[in-house]
């Protein structure tokens, strides 16, 4: 069977390139925003729908500054550091965007920017990038030509998004503030109370910055000195930062985090939330045999029973391990979760391990 030839559609009709420039000519004192904010980080905060409301600016500490700004249509104004609203910027241009897996033979405008990703199309201009063409069908996956000023390239539209967040990731790094890092715990619960009700985006803000300097400061005397009291409070906030990073879909930075918290935790009963969290990035990604040895450690440090046992008992059931999944299971029932929670693996166990398994259920039950 003939392969389809490959198609090249020029993309002139749907980059973004000068949309940021033209809005220098709507919106009044734009330079001087840009002097303030940034350059970019004007552009980010238009990309994620962040509308900068006001500014009160500290000539003397200007990451200080406080910007008041609100979210897409809503009235509700907010209000962050000038430091912090960039650190929640670059976190939200990171979230995981909706993805297209397909593109026709021929696809329209509209197609086509659901595919690349309008939040990918408005940022390429930004970091100087300029998107000439895609080819596609030939029973082979797109790709994009791309004009990088000095050199053309061809890549995906995944290699195009991995590129444009390497740049967001550098461009917020080269704008934190050069001064001493001080540690505030009181953020600690207001990342918990975020992650409470799912805004992982304002943990990120609140905490993304510890972790560079916190491996550092772990490597020195004062670090290896400090007791158990603020050890804990450390991996309570890097446990949230983590989970943050896993539920945003960023599980490679959730893992450099958590590991981190595990060294600063060690021993102590506060790590085992981390333990586990690691362990559930494993599960994530079916490494089921490296995730059963972190969520026993999870429980062997005090872990709530009812956070670990599911997936501990899938990872189990996956390794075919059934009387141990069984086990789980049981365990489970026994600290008051119900069969839903092992729903995608309860019947394959029982069917697995066959008239064996009431037998077993009544000796691990006692009965």
């Amino acid at each position: 069977m003939d392969i389809p030839a490959r198609n090249s559609i020029d993309l002139e009709g749907i980059r973004a390139d000068g949309w940021f420039d033209e809005l220098a000519d709507e919106i009044p004192e734009f330079e001087q925003l840009c002097q303030v904010v940034g350059r970019r980080f004007v552009a980010f905060s238009f990309i994620t729908s962040v509308r900068i409301a006001s500014i009160s600016y500290d000539p003397q500490a200007p990451h200080n500054s406080l910007v008041d700004f609100n979210i897409g249509e809503s009235e509700e104004q907010q209000r962050m550091t000038l430091a912090d609203l960039r650190e929640r910027l670059g976190a939200a241009l990171l979230t995981p965007d909706d993805e297209v897996d397909s593109l026709s033979a021929a696809p329209d405008a509209e197609e086509l920017r659901r595919y690349i990703g309008r939040r990918y199309l408005l940022l390429a201009p930004i970091f100087g990038i300029t998107l000439e063409s895609i080819e596609v069908g030939g029973g082979q996956e797109p790709a994009l030509h791309l004009d990088l000023g000095h050199s053309k390239e061809t890549i995906s539209v995944q290699g195009l998004r991995d590129v444009l967040h390497n740049a967001v990731r550098s461009e917020v790094a080269r704008a934190r503030p050069n001064q001493p890092f001080s540690i505030d715990f009181k953020k600690v619960p207001q990342a918990e109370e975020a992650n409470a009700r799912g805004d992982w985006d304002e943990t990120i803000a609140l905490l993304g910055a510890w972790p560079g300097p916190l491996s550092m400061f772990l490597r020195t005397p004062q670090g290896q000195a400090l007791g158990d009291s603020e050890r804990s409070k450390l991996v309570r906030a890097l446990g949230a930062l983590g989970e943050a990073y896993l539920r945003n879909g960023q599980g490679d930075w959730a893992e450099d985090v958590l590991r981190l918290g595990i060294q600063f935790g060690q021993e102590l009963e506060a790590s085992g939330p981390l333990f586990a969290l690691l362990g559930q990035s494993r599960v994530d990604t079916e490494r089921y045999g490296e995730a059963i040895g972190l969520l026993r450690r999870a429980l062997a440090l005090g872990t709530d029973k009812r956070f670990v046992l599911p997936d501990l008992a899938k990872c189990f059931a996956r390794r075919g391990r059934n009387v141990a999944a069984m086990a789980c299971i049981e365990d489970g029932r026994a600290a008051g979760l119900g069969d839903d929670e092992f729903i995608d693996i309860l019947e394959s166990v029982e069917q697995e391990l066959g008239g064996a398994y009431d037998r077993l259920r009544d000796y691990v039950s006692g009965d």
